[in-house]
This record gives C-alpha cells, structure tokens and sequence, in this order.
C-alpha cells in the first residue's frame, strides 16, 4: 500500500491541516510489523519536503520548573510573529494502558480553534532518556507542517541529555529556590543547553539567587567548544514577561546555527537516529557482530541517512553477510 492509497495527503501536511497531521501521527506511532514499510515510505517522503527554515526547540528541565507555562507563552510569542507551531510534549506513561497521563498537553494553554498550532502528547514509555519511541519519527511530520517545533521532555533529570540528539537548540528551565541551579551543575550537562532560563522569577530573591548560582556555573562566561555563548535569562511564564527575550535568544542561536553547522549538526542526529533504530532491530548483539558502536558509526557517516531506514537497510545487509 502506497501513502495514497493509505489517505495520507502529503500536501495536507505541508499546509498543516490538522487531521491529515494527525493520521500521520498515528501512522508513525503505530509498532505494527505490517505497517512499518508505510512509515518507511512516510519518513523519505516528509523529509523530501521538510521546511528549509524550521527550527527544533527541546525544553528541558526537572519537574514542576513550569516548563508547559514558559511553552505556553512561546507560543503566542511565535504565533504573534506569524511562525506555525507545531508542539511535542513527552509525558510519563500510564502503567495500566502504557499511554500517555497526557498531564503536560493540559497545561499547555493556548487556541485549539487555531489552525496555526498543533499538539501532540506522547507516552515515554520504558525509555529513560526523556523522549518517547517514536519521537525522532514524529519530529520528522512537523518539520514538514510548521516552522518553529517545541520538544517538551518528560522532566526526568540527567538523562535528558538525549534532548540534545534531536534538537537544534536546547533550553533548560530552572525553578528557583529548588536546588536546581546545584544540581544541575553537579550533573556534568553544562554542554547541553544553549539557553538557560531562571522561570518564575517574580519569586525575586530565589530567583535572583539562582541566577547568580547559574552565572558562576563553570564556562558560562565563555564560548563554548563550537563558538556559541549560552544565553542566560530570567522569565515570570506565570505573569509573561520575559519570554520576548528568550525568543531573541532563540532567533540569535537559530541564526549562529545557520551561518555554521546546522547541517551538519542535524546530520549528527540522523546517524543517531539510524543507529537507535538498529539497536531496536538487533540489539547489542548485533552491534557487536558488525565491530561495536564506534565502527557501525562510521559505516554510516558514509551513508545516505536522510532516511535513517534506508540506512537501516544497509546495515541489515551488513549483518546477513556477516
């Protein structure tokens, strides 16, 4: 069965009408063995036409730092700006259905009567680095459809660095008065995010305080490895002053990323992408059969990845000569 016949109109997708988006979405999140040739086909085909000018927003952040608020608040900030916004929010899986408690989806306020804007809740499931199974699948229909897309983790701690294989920028929302600030400099994850945002600041004094703790964080100061300065801000999602801000940030991170190597960056989490998928498939012991992670890495940097199944493919065709 090819998209056609299955009803899934590609030029639906692009102009972001709702239901065409979200029976892809189905599609893309369904484990079925009988239906993963039709997302195969669905994947080559999204990435064919992905927005030239998107860009990929992860928010991160422990639990109860505001961060469905601060989304909230982005936006109205891009919807005012004319940007479609398309919404991932990764929430924890309820342990009878395997679902998603969809509990960040409903704190995120905004339009529904607005076609600009699309948001989808999805289960994490068992995997412990802040994003769901088929969230790398998903990502690739809105980069399609809309030209600013937010990521919102599942708010688990260290183990979201994984937020930093799918994104083009990635903020870290701290609350103050939590010990956020320390234990995030104690998590050794200073690379991670690009943009560090102190929310409900009108708590004055802790937030304050958590700034100055931020501020004193080892290479805040300085560039990073790649040239780009984290941005540090403070933001009231609750009263709605700040995120303007945090969208310029954003902008200026967005167009650091386009004079440098956001190709090549986007690439990176391609490879990864692939190799995730042949971990699914095989496991560690079919990554030991073709020389270990290192070697399968560079096989496929030699490869097309622009569709990671395709990729897929090669590498399975590497295990059956093996």
């Amino acid at each position: 069965m090819d998209l056609r016949h299955a009803g899934i109109s590609l030029e639906d997708i692009r102009s972001g009408k709702k239901t065409a988006i979200a029976g892809a979405l189905n599609l893309l999140e369904n484990r079925k063995p009988d239906e993963s040739g039709l997302a195969a086909e669905l994947i080559e085909a999204l990435t064919r036409i992905a927005r030239p000018r998107r860009h990929v927003i992860g928010i991160t952040g422990p639990p109860g730092a505001g961060k469905s608020t601060l989304i909230s608040r982005l936006i109205r900030e891009y919807r005012s700006m004319g940007h479609g916004v398309g919404i991932m929010a990764v929430d924890p899986s309820s342990r009878r259905s395997g679902g998603a408690l969809l509990g960040d989806r409903a704190r995120i306020e905004h339009d529904p009567g607005d076609a600009g804007i699309f948001i989808r809740s999805m289960a994490a499931g068992r995997h412990l680095g802040g994003l769901a199974w088929r969230t790398r699948h998903c990502l690739t229909l809105l980069e399609a459809a809309y030209d600013r897309i937010l990521l919102e983790t599942t708010g688990v701690g260290q183990s979201e660095t994984e937020i930093e294989q799918v994104a083009d920028s990635v903020v870290y929302v701290v609350q103050p008065g939590s010990g956020d600030s320390l234990q995030f400099m104690k998590a050794g994850i200073m690379e991670i995010p690009h943009i560090l945002v102190v929310n409900k600041a009108d708590l004055k004094n802790p937030a304050l305080k958590a700034f100055h703790e931020l501020q004193g964080v080892a290479g805040l100061s300085g560039p990073r490895e790649d040239g780009w300065t984290p941005a540090l801000i403070r933001v009231s999602a609750l009263e709605g002053w700040g995120q303007d801000q945090l969208v310029s940030a954003l902008e200026d991170h967005y167009r650091f990323l386009s004079a440098g190597d956001l190709e090549k960056r986007r690439r990176r989490h391609r490879i990864q992408w692939a190799y995730l998928l042949f971990l699914e498939r095989f496991g560690s012991q079919g990554a030991e059969r073709l020389g270990g992670e290192e070697r399968i890495f560079k096989r496929l940097d030699g490869l097309d990845v622009s569709n990671p199944f395709s990729a897929l493919h090669e590498l399975a065709q590497d295990m059956a000569r093996t």
